[in-house]
């Protein structure tokens, strides 16, 4: 996708359906090249939103595969439910290798969710200001979990 000339670029992706509504599909640069199909991380975290009840919110990022144990812990079968949710709702090459399960998410105080990216990386001692994080309290918390599952 190309920005317009003359026209402010946001990043964000979007398609109107046939009856003239417009569907945000995401950050174009946010796209996830699965067993060949390229999938934007709204539409696999739309497949966790269709969970009965929808009641997980959560962020979705592409990283490089690692190889990791894993103790099963009281988390296991929730992490299970939304691989199979994410697995019927787009397939089986959609399915996450890796979910951490945490209390919150690092929010903007206008609610978006950054800095994922950089934590899940190993690079959460190069998060910058993190004035701007509503909770932040909740970047240790998942440092924490993403290096205790590493």
């Amino acid at each position: 996708m190309k920005p317009y000339p003359g026209l402010f670029y946001t990043g964000d992706g979007a398609a109107r359906d046939a009856d003239g509504y417009i569907w945000i599909r995401g950050r174009v640069d946010d796209v996830i090249n699965v067993s060949g199909h390229r999938l934007s991380t709204v539409e696999i975290e739309g497949a966790y939103a269709q969970r009965r009840g929808g009641d997980c919110g959560g962020a979705v990022i592409g990283t490089a595969d690692r190889e990791f144990t894993y103790d099963a812990d009281k988390e296991t079968a929730l992490m299970e439910e939304l691989v199979l949710q994410v697995r019927k709702v787009i397939g089986p090459f959609a399915a996450p290798k890796k979910i951490y399960i945490v209390p919150d998410l690092p929010k903007t105080r206008s609610g978006k969710v950054y800095l994922m990216r950089k934590i899940v990386a190993g690079e959460g001692d190069q998060l910058g200001d993190l004035s701007t994080v509503a909770e932040p309290g909740v970047v240790e918390t998942i440092k924490q979990k993403v290096a205790q599952h590493a």
